[in-house]
């Protein structure tokens, strides 16, 4: 059945799979989808974590898992590579605008508060819910938000 699926289909599918800790955006999105690529009739999907460590990680390649075999995808292995490391550079431009449109600051050298857009915040703490994010709060709005870590 792999030798009827396209590369692109696959992209499509895997589009569709959003990122645990932030489910406004997909794991494509996110930039952890590295390749896909077919060797003969095997299916390899090369995937890069945002962390060394990053709890989510399992997580995603289950859900590339299940929803490969949901649609009778058997033949396929999902690959782990550390280099080049991840890298917040991997998101669009459009990914940050989710981001912000679902209240996370995104990566950037200079937190802005994602809902009144004030540049004077104070972080609370290095880690928010997640190791990639960090908490903050607008000293104007008085809002409390996740900042996406530049890394």
């Amino acid at each position: 059945m792999v030798k009827k699926l396209s590369t692109d289909s696959i992209w499509e599918m895997l589009k569709t799979i959003p990122d645990p800790e932030i489910p406004a955006i997909s794991i494509v999105e996110l930039g952890i989808v590295r390749n896909v690529e077919f060797d003969n009739d095997q299916l390899n999907i090369i995937i890069t974590p945002t962390y060394s460590g990053c709890p989510a990680f399992t997580f995603m390649k289950e859900e590339i898992s299940r929803h490969l075999e949901l649609r009778e995808i058997t033949n396929y292995q999902i690959k782990t590579s550390l280099a080049p490391p991840w890298t917040t550079d991997w998101m669009s431009d459009e990914v940050k605008v989710k981001l912000k449109e679902a209240g996370i600051a995104p990566p950037s050298n200079e937190v802005i508060c994602p809902r009144c857009d004030a540049p004077t915040v104070a972080v609370i703490s290095e880690f928010g819910s997640t190791a990639c994010k960090a908490l903050y709060k607008c000293n104007e709005c008085s809002e409390i938000f996740h900042h996406f870590k530049q890394i």
